[in-house]
């Protein structure tokens, strides 16, 4: 049983950490840490954005390090959704919602500082309901607002992402042995599907940093909403 003190220093510590994001949120940066779960090796992206950003500002700058397409749908959860009998608390476009009894929070108007308090602390994104690609993003460390003169920035990383479409975990497994294999009976039909004449010309082991460039999140929203 813990000391009744140590207890009351855990309580004042989070109704600090709950002042300091009520109030100065804004003046705070988000280390975080991005895996696709589930992949091997895995394929991993760290980066610093503004606590004050939107879940919707997340999604692209998601989109533009792990270079997706954004040609399926997302989501974000606050539980793990791999856990079993939760109720899943999600983030979503309200726009795209199809389900009036299954609301999700606003990703429009939710920021990060507001789901995101301490270390350790992690949500998810969803990305391809069909492929179902679940990322999990993990609060690092919470940095000073004048660390950075530009925001987002892309810290390091790990891993191509798997090509859009390939069909999930599984898919993307039998991508690869497929593309190790010239003698695989699908092999040449899986080189034309990628667009590539041989084999080496995908590498899952690539991650270049600096071909990375971060799009304006209120320009791509103006773009994405004019087409419905």
């Amino acid at each position: 049983m813990s000391h009744p003190y140590s207890q009351l220093s855990a309580n004042l510590k989070r109704k600090c950490i709950d002042y300091i994001f009520n109030h100065l949120k804004d003046d705070f940066l988000f280390h975080l840490k991005i895996e696709i779960l589930g992949t091997e090796p895995a394929v991993w992206r760290e980066l610093v954005v503004s606590s004050d950003s939107t879940f919707f500002d997340l999604h692209v700058a998601i989109q533009d390090v792990f270079k997706w397409q954004d040609s399926h749908l997302h989501q974000f959860f606050l539980d793990n959704p791999y856990k079993t009998g939760t109720n899943f608390r999600r983030i979503a476009l309200p726009f795209l919602e199809s389900d009036p009894e299954d609301v999700a929070e606003n990703e429009l108007k939710i920021c990060l500082g507001d789901k995101l308090h301490k270390p350790k602390d992690s949500i998810w994104y969803e990305y391809d309901f069909g492929d179902s690609w679940i990322h999990e993003i993990t609060l690092q460390k919470i940095l000073p607002y004048d660390v950075f003169k530009k925001i987002p920035v892309l810290l390091d990383g790990a891993n191509a992402a798997p090509p859009e479409d390939c069909g999930g975990l599984g898919g993307y497994g039998n991508l690869l042995e497929v593309l190790a294999d010239p003698k695989n009976p699908d092999h040449k039909d899986m080189l034309e599907w990628l667009e590539i004449k041989k084999a080496s010309e995908f590498d899952p082991k690539k991650f270049d940093k600096t071909s990375v460039r971060f799009r304006d999140p209120k320009k791509y929203l103006k773009m994405f909403q004019d087409q419905f």
